[in-house]
């Protein structure tokens, strides 16, 4: 967890358009909330929009933000200083085996461009 959360800083001070177009949190079913980063995500999501998982959705009838957070927001809400306990998977309703790790990689791979992907490497 503690590589991940410097490689995000990192990132943060020197591109931070890069650290922009990775774990950009989604609108909700409902489509009214960004997907918030907190420490877990819950299991009623309908009413809350919090997320411990890159990339996730708000609330789909309530809860979230108003707009999107990004990498930074992840790490800084979500994977603290050490990890956490999220990386590589997240906690609370609905996670997966390495979800976080899936979701960071994933984005890496299809939302930069080449130049991009090249300075991430």
């Amino acid at each position: 967890g503690k590589d991940i959360v410097q490689f995000a800083k990192t990132l943060n001070i020197s591109h931070s358009n890069i650290d922009g177009k990775i774990c950009r949190t989604k609108q909700g079913n409902g489509g009214s909330t960004y997907g918030e980063y907190a420490v877990t995500t819950p299991s009623n999501k309908s009413t809350d929009g919090k997320t411990a998982l890159c990339g996730g959705k708000g609330g789909s009838t309530s809860g979230g933000g108003a707009t999107e957070e990004v990498f930074k927001n992840f790490v800084a809400k979500t994977l603290k200083e050490d990890g956490n306990g999220n990386w590589p998977t997240s906690r609370g309703g609905g996670t997966k085996p390495n979800d976080n790790a899936e979701a960071v990689a994933k984005d890496l791979v299809q939302e930069l461009n080449r130049d991009e992907k090249t300075i991430v490497a």
